[in-house]
């Protein structure tokens, strides 16, 4: 709660800068050659922080193999629920209300153009996940003698990349103007994305279960963290499934890092909101600054939507399926 308060916090004083930033008439040209290094920073940052668990490197088999299944059924449930949501309310590929046939060969030309930057820099994040892993099993234990000042380090690292990322959302959403006019554009339907969301992932836990042998209520339990990994493995141990637990901290991870590694693509082939079904929980945080990246400042008011209220099922629906 603590870190999702600072989080928000990073991108209110931006959204408060940024509306100054407007009236003055100025911009930052230089905002989003910024948030691309610092992204990329993150991702090198996080990767070094897996590679340099042993325990998820050597589990990386049955377990893994687990996580992997669930996480791969979750999330495309999950975003063709979220597809299917905002066909149903009537928004098209961009988030927007369907608009006439002038408009639609515009926005096809903006799409070639997203669409390559999407390619670029998931081929970016990719190359520095694995670099990033690697280094850190490799590099990290003979660096540092005590595992908990790296992992002391990093997370300090990750929690400041993450504010300077927010700040710049909260700038561009300021200055864009549009933030307001999404929320009165979709009104009380934008809570249809976070329950498609969590009916997607639920659902996709439950197919899961042809594959990995484990319970339904485990299943639904480990789901139900929609990539909260600090919280939802916690409570999963604490009940005494040691291995639904393990495979729900593995999965949730996943959840992350395949988010991260997706979004440009998702947002390019199927739709700007449909980025929001990938990350879940990190909607609102570790996937915010890509997701407004790789779409545009509104899809953002979405993100945090989606990230808060699911955020905030965790606590409950976790305790309450793993019994």
């Amino acid at each position: 709660m603590e870190s999702m308060l600072i989080y928000l916090g990073a991108a209110a004083i931006g959204y408060l800068i940024g509306n100054r930033l407007k009236k003055l008439d100025r911009h930052i040209s230089w905002s989003g050659k910024v948030q691309t290094v610092v992204i990329i920073g993150l991702i090198f940052t996080m990767g070094l922080r897996m590679g340099a668990n042993k325990q998820v490197v050597e589990n990386l088999n049955s377990i893994g193999l687990y996580a992997l299944i669930i996480t791969i059924i979750t999330m495309t449930c999950s975003v063709v629920a979220i597809s299917l949501a905002r066909r149903l309310i009537g928004l098209d590929h961009y988030g927007r209300k369907k608009s006439n046939t002038g408009q639609k060969i515009k926005k096809q030309s903006k799409d070639t153009e997203d669409s390559g930057q999407g390619y670029k820099m998931t081929r970016l994040i990719l190359i520095f996940v694995v670099v990033g892993m690697s280094s850190g099993y490799v590099f990290v234990d003979k660096l540092f003698t005590n595992i908990k000042t790296f992992e002391t380090m990093s997370g300090y690292t990750i929690t400041v990349g993450l504010c300077i990322l927010l700040f710049f959302v909260g700038i561009d959403l300021s200055i864009s103007g549009t933030i307001i006019q999404s929320i009165k554009d979709v009104g009380l339907k934008v809570l249809i994305f976070p329950l498609a969301i969590a009916v997607g992932t639920l659902i996709g836990t439950l197919i899961s279960l042809i594959f990995v042998p484990i319970t339904a209520r485990e299943a639904l339990a480990i789901g139900a963290g929609f990539g909260w990994y600090t919280l939802a493995p916690g409570i999963i141990i604490e009940s005494g499934n040691i291995t639904a637990g393990a495979i729900s901290f593995m999965h949730n991870i996943m959840r992350e890092m395949l988010s991260i590694l997706l979004i440009p693509f998702i947002a390019s082939k199927f739709g700007y909101i449909e980025v929001t079904g990938l990350g879940g929980s990190s909607n609102m945080d570790v996937c915010l600054p890509l997701i407004e990246k790789s779409t545009q400042s509104d899809i953002a008011v979405y993100a945090i939507i989606t990230g808060v209220l699911l955020s905030l099922s965790t606590p409950i629906l976790v305790p309450l399926f793993i019994g």
